[in-house]
């Protein structure tokens, strides 16, 4: 009953006829910040297309999420030790395919070497499910373990559109700096914007907003991100 009094405080406080201003944004969601563990910020941008599915893509956010990445690499030979050297958590090839179909599924990002493709696409109904399928266009699917581990690790993401035009997106802690969430918000805006399908039209981008994992949504003024 207490939280519930916490959050309608905090919404009373929102102008929700209000766009603010990126940096007068932050401020006031960390300034309504009511729970007691660090909470994650979340990114919610409405966009406008005809095909919700086909508005998606991947984005490196500067300050990473906050999350510690598990990746895993699915690959053979030499490039098992690269991945190993490279920091992943999981290494292997048909053994740990193997242990995938059996329903193992505790890793964050997947990534597979070319000439391990062929094995892996039997991973489809698990890894897909779940939005962890190695793909060429997410740079999950190359023979530079090394880069790419370095990416996902320090805040490569994908981004998608639901079923309403909503993309939904972790981007960093209530504890992170202003300026590291005010990067990361940034980055996701001018990579959707740069994303833009080449059949939208008009204004692609309705709304973008803010929030902690427990506070009120806070509006942006979206125009006045870039």
């Amino acid at each position: 009953m207490n939280r519930g009094k916490k959050i309608i405080s905090a919404r009373q406080k929102v102008d929700k006829t209000n766009l603010m201003a990126l940096d007068e944004g932050i401020a006031l969601m960390k300034e309504l910040k009511f729970a007691k563990f660090d909470e994650s910020v979340e990114m919610a941008i409405k966009v406008v297309h005809k095909s919700y599915q086909n508005v998606r893509g991947f984005v490196t956010l500067p300050a990473g999420n906050g999350k510690d990445v598990r990746v895993l690499v699915i690959a053979q030979g030499a490039k098992q030790d690269e991945a190993k050297a490279a920091g992943a958590d999981f290494v292997g090839a048909d053994e740990i395919i193997e242990k995938i179909q059996g329903g193992w599924t505790d890793f964050d990002a997947v990534v597979a070497t070319p000439d391990m493709m062929a094995k892996v696409g039997k991973l489809g109904p698990v890894l897909g499910r779940k939005g962890l399928m190695p793909k060429p266009k997410a740079g999950t699917v190359t023979n530079d373990v090394k880069g790419i581990i370095s990416e996902l690790k320090s805040g490569k993401i994908e981004y998608r559109a639901d079923k309403t035009g909503v993309i939904h997106l972790g981007i960093g802690k209530s504890t992170f700096s202003d300026t590291d969430l005010k990067s990361n918000i940034v980055a996701v805006y001018s990579q959707v914007t740069k994303d833009k399908p080449s059949d939208a039209k008009g204004n692609f981008i309705k709304s973008v907003s803010i929030c902690t994992t427990m506070g009120p949504g806070i509006k942006l003024n979206y125009k006045g991100i870039l």
